[in-house]
């Protein structure tokens, strides 16, 4: 889904960003604004995250 509508939704992928390596969200955890905020200014800021399906973070995906 959009990034937009992704906030209350299911994660169906693990959000690992890098640094630290550390996983930020898991299958089957509720995706929150401060999340979703946090991922995308860190990658603003130069971090990756290699196991997101869209690397942009401008989509997300969930469960249905």
């Amino acid at each position: 889904v959009p990034v937009a509508h992704a906030a209350g939704r299911i994660a169906a992928e693990q959000l690992t960003p890098y640094p630290p390596g550390i996983p930020v969200v898991v299958p089957g955890e509720r995706l929150d604004t401060e999340v979703i905020d946090y991922l995308q200014s860190g990658l603003r800021a130069g971090m990756a995250v290699p196991d997101a399906t869209d690397s942009s973070l401008d989509c997300f995906r969930v469960m249905l």
